[in-house]
């Protein structure tokens, strides 16, 4: 299984011709949706789902899926299949389980709103969220900054999720300094193998 890394929380899995686009947000660049089969989204915060950007590559691929929180698959309209926590379907192929419910919350119950992660066959993007799945997880796609994050919770949530693999994602608001520390913190604390790629980069998972 291969995983491509694009901008912030946006990444591509794809293993023989199955393929899923996670999370094309705000900087995400249109080459992101080349080929792909289908899109899954987190919730609706801009740099997780572009509307503009969305609605082009369904434009230029009719056939391409599209899967959304019930919230956000209104918002997009026609075609866009809504989902609940629970729900088990295909997605370009892949087997993909939604689970997790809310967004995690910066203070005073805000923001509240739907978030589902997604395992998609053993890998799991958490969206917005340090959800713990109640299934194996062999590689997590690990938030590293948000106003919603700490460094103790990203590590809590790894040694909870006890995944073989770590990839750092949603890392946009950091800085050089920043991705180092965090790096030194969580392969020295993830007790998993962990593994940072740029922007447009790829890694084998399993």
């Amino acid at each position: 299984m291969l995983l491509t890394k694009y901008a912030h929380a946006c990444v591509r899995i794809e293993d023989g011709e199955k393929s899923v686009l996670i999370d094309p947000g705000c900087w995400t660049a249109p080459e992101a949706f080349a080929g792909v089969r289908a899109v899954l989204i987190t919730h609706g915060h801009r740099d997780h789902v572009d509307h503009e950007l969305l609605a082009a590559a369904r434009k230029a691929d009719p056939a391409l899926e599209v899967f959304a929180p019930e919230d956000v698959a209104a918002e997009l309209g026609d075609g866009v299949r809504a989902l609940a926590v629970g729900e088990r379907f295909e997605a370009g192929g892949f087997a993909v389980r939604a689970v997790g419910g809310r967004h995690a919350q910066v203070i005073d119950n805000y923001p509240d709103c739907p978030n589902l992660g997604y395992l998609v066959e053993g890998v799991y993007h958490p969206g917005d969220s340090l959800h713990v799945p109640d299934q194996e997880v062999h590689a997590l796609l690990l938030p590293t900054t948000g106003p919603w994050l700490t460094m103790r919770g990203a590590i809590e949530m790894v040694r909870a999720v006890r995944p073989g693999q770590v990839v750092p994602i949603h890392d946009a608001y950091h800085s050089e300094a920043g991705r180092e520390n965090f790096d030194g913190w969580l392969d020295g604390e993830a007790d998993a193998r962990y593994t940072r790629i740029a922007v447009g980069e790829s890694v084998r998972l399993g």
